[in-house]
């Protein structure tokens, strides 16, 4: 059986939507403020967790993000993702463009499930904030390792909405590189 891993950067007030400012939410990169050295930690944090799974899990609007990045990149990451399995919960994508690319056109909470229990390891989601809320919602979510960027930003989209009940969570893991903080939490 898989467990499901959420690897999410965030702002101190909790906002996850554009940290590349790309979506007008902010003017700026998240990054632009770290030096060269806490830039290359970052980019090597994705690079080691994402070594260790066996698929990535999107939704639609995520994946069609990183698909336009990373299926003819060349960076580290765009190189590392291409041999991984990725599945997209979408009911409107057909034709994925990313190679080795499954959609799940089926109800998140059920598919995802079916998907842990199909995949022995690590299936990794990024960004996805409507997904991982989903998930959250339904306990399908067994990690979050957040990177915490020092910034209030005051609107964007939430990591967390609303759900029927507290969700408890247990501190695994910290960490820092200047001003990151870098948070693991487990069910």
């Amino acid at each position: 059986m898989g467990q499901i891993v959420v690897f999410e950067n965030i702002t101190l007030d909790g906002v996850m939507q554009d940290p590349i400012g790309e979506e007008s939410v902010t003017a700026f990169d998240w990054r632009d403020h770290l030096s060269a050295a806490a830039n290359e930690e970052w980019i090597q944090r994705i690079v080691h967790d994402t070594r260790g799974v066996q698929a990535l899990l999107f939704g639609r609007r995520t994946y069609e993000f990183f698909a336009t990045r990373y299926a003819d990149g060349t960076t580290p990451v765009a190189e590392l993702t291409r041999s991984i399995p990725k599945y997209v919960l979408s009911r409107t994508l057909t034709d994925p463009s990313w190679t080795n690319t499954t959609v799940l056109n089926g109800d998140a909470a059920t598919e995802a499930a079916k998907l842990k229990a199909n995949v022995d390891g690590t299936i990794m989601i990024w960004a996805s904030s409507l997904l991982v809320r989903e998930l959250v919602e339904h306990d399908l979510i067994d990690e979050l390792r957040l990177v915490v960027f020092p910034l209030v930003i005051g609107r964007g989209t939430r990591l967390f909405g609303d759900t029927t009940d507290a969700k408890h969570w247990h501190l695994a893991a910290t960490d820092t590189v200047e001003d990151l903080a870098y948070l693991t939490y487990r069910r």
